[in-house]
């Protein structure tokens, strides 16, 4: 009877997965690369003295900047719309590179953090402003960094440091279907777009896998 079950388990995990991951709101298989090689992060310190990489990672970025109780609010819709739904994926991290100085506040909106839940896939690196400037550079895209180093504006960056998004006509147009980064202080934006997008990037992840035959039957990993 046993055996029975676990058959029948191994059989409907597959339908399971497809029916979950196709439930994307925009008719997509891949999410488009909008800019290729993005920088590796800075060298930089963490509370854990752990090294934080982009590398086999899929990542939410993002730049608190000096201000931090500024985008406290972005945090925590992070939290709720993006790390509540996907902590349980293996390789997925939010990173948050700050700038040195700002350990204290950072501690101190984390304490609240935790009081939402595993917060054990968030990463807070600590480097150099120029450090900072340097990275988000590499991503090349239209929002600049603010004057304190910071932005609402949070990015996908897949396992082989590629930024994910939608692609539209152009950069420079008015286009709605363009999209290189999603407004954290947004709910709406996160909600409706970014929790979209991270599924199919997921979905895709899983569908390489499937065509390499390495899928193991691990629940959830990538």
């Amino acid at each position: 009877m046993k055996k029975k079950i676990v058959l029948l388990g191994l059989l409907a995990l597959p339908l399971v997965l497809y029916i979950y991951f196709s439930m994307s709101r925009h008719n997509s298989l891949f999410l488009p690369v909008i800019t290729q090689n993005v920088n590796e992060l800075p060298v930089g310190k963490t509370f854990t003295d752990s090294v934080v990489q982009l590398k086999d990672k899929i990542s939410i970025v993002g730049f608190l900047g000096t201000d931090v109780k500024k985008r406290k609010e972005s945090i925590f819709n992070i939290e709720q719309k993006i790390n509540n739904k996907y902590r349980a994926f293996k390789n997925f991290q939010i990173v948050m590179l700050m700038p040195d100085g700002t350990q204290e506040s950072v501690k101190e909106m984390e304490t609240s953090l935790k009081r939402m839940g595993d917060i054990s896939n968030w990463k807070f690196v600590f480097t150099s402003p120029d450090n900072i400037e340097k990275f988000y550079g590499s991503l090349k895209v239209k929002e600049p960094l603010g004057a304190d180093f910071g932005t609402f504006n949070v990015f996908i960056v897949d396992k082989t440091l590629n930024l994910r998004g939608r692609r539209g006509q152009t950069k420079n147009k008015l286009d709605s279907q363009y999209k290189d980064g999603y407004n954290s202080f947004s709910a709406a934006d996160l909600h409706n777009e970014m929790t979209d997008d991270v599924k199919i990037l997921l979905r895709e992840y899983r569908l390489a896998l499937r065509r390499n035959n390495t899928q193991k039957g691990v629940k959830r990993e990538i």
